[in-house]
């Protein structure tokens, strides 16, 4: 009896089975290769003989995102803390920010006030005596010069204009007398004006949700890049009860400090603002019933944009442009938004309550 000889039929069928074990190492190859935490090669003679490939793993570490955002937070605040110091006067006290190489430090019209001299604390325990520069109260600027300390760190101060909305900030300063202080948060909005209370409007401010208390004032709200992008100057309050609001403040933005400090520093005073300016002085005008009613010009600058325009004491202004102005704040805010030497209309109604309107080519603020 002769058996059938089944060798070649083996053989057709022994080829398929080393195919289908050589996919399926590629697929775990692929699939291990697609992990995000690791990395898969296979290893071997070639693709001759797909049976002695080996596969090897190699695991890679992937950084972890918020220990690197910490990370980022602690090398910025050891680079601008020693640039951000305490200012005290015989009234209170503030913070400033190493503006220069020269000693001079920027900080608020409003934290140096009336005085002229300050004890200037730096971030490493030492001390200087500070003179007082010049103020810019319309920018609630101003600086203070010591005589500079060894190992002086002057900031850096970035383009303010280019920030934009969910960019994260720190605030560094001195809240409450609590040195060096650091409080994060976000852009929430570039280019708000804010009136300070005092008559004082404040233009293009950074508004931040990083916290900002009575002493930040004066001191440098900083990028992740380590540069300053403002002075906080103020945080907002609820209407006549002045609760403070958690979560809203203000800062001066870089690009104003840049234009204002170098100005301080050379003369004491500022000759070009950047603001625009109707040359008048004035207040808010009230009806018989309380209300108000546009603003009252009480007096005009000889020659100025208002004078020019036959604007007189005893005007009642009660536009801007299409802007209605009801009262001082109003017209504040209104300017604002405006440049110098730049036209606009204004609408007056005259003593005799004649309306009419001009058009005024406006002025620097720093001429008024």
């Amino acid at each position: 009896m002769t058996w059938p000889d089944h060798s070649h039929r083996r053989g057709q069928h022994s080829r398929p089975r080393l195919r289908r074990r050589y996919i399926a190492a590629s697929l775990l190859t692929v699939a291990v290769a697609s992990s995000a935490t690791s990395v898969a090669v296979v290893t071997g003679p070639g693709w001759a003989s797909p049976a002695t490939a080996v596969l090897t793993t190699k695991v890679v570490k992937q950084p972890d995102p918020v220990k690197a955002l910490e990370q980022g937070f602690v090398k910025v605040v050891k680079a601008v803390q020693p640039s951000v110091v305490e200012i005290m006067t015989n009234t209170g006290l503030g913070s400033g920010v190493v503006f220069d190489a020269k000693g001079n430090i920027v900080t608020n019209a409003h934290v140096v006030g009336d005085s002229t001299s300050f004890l200037v604390l730096f971030s490493d325990g030492a001390q200087a005596k500070g003179t007082l520069v010049g103020t810019y109260v319309p920018d609630d600027l101003a600086v203070v010069r010591v005589t500079p300390p060894k190992g002086l760190r002057p900031a850096h101060f970035a383009k303010s204009s280019t920030l934009e909305v969910g960019d994260i900030v720190l605030a560094m300063g001195n809240p409450l007398g609590l040195s060096s202080s650091v409080t994060e948060g976000i852009v929430s909005f570039n280019g708000r004006s804010v009136g300070e209370g005092n008559g004082v409007v404040l233009p293009d401010l950074v508004q931040t949700s990083a916290a900002i208390n009575p002493g930040n004032s004066g001191g440098a709200l900083v990028d992740l890049s380590g540069e300053v992008v403002g002075i906080p100057t103020l945080g907002a309050s609820r209407g006549s009860t002045g609760t403070t609001v958690t979560g809203i403040g203000f800062a001066i933005p870089s690009d104003t400090v840049k234009l204002i400090a170098p100005q301080l520093i050379a003369t004491g005073k500022v000759t070009s603002s950047g603001r625009a300016s109707l040359g008048i002085s004035a207040t808010t005008a009230f009806s018989f019933a309380g209300q108000a009613v546009g603003v009252e010009v009480t007096g005009v600058l000889p020659g100025g944009p208002a004078a020019r325009a036959s604007i007189a004491a005893g005007d009642l202004i009660t536009k801007i442009g299409s802007t209605e102005t009801l009262d001082l704040a109003d017209l504040q805010i209104a300017l604002a938004e405006l440049n110098p030497g730049s036209k606009t209309l204004v609408t007056i109604r005259s003593v005799s309550g004649a309306m009419r309107t001009v058009t005024v080519m406006l002025g620097d603020l720093a001429d008024t």
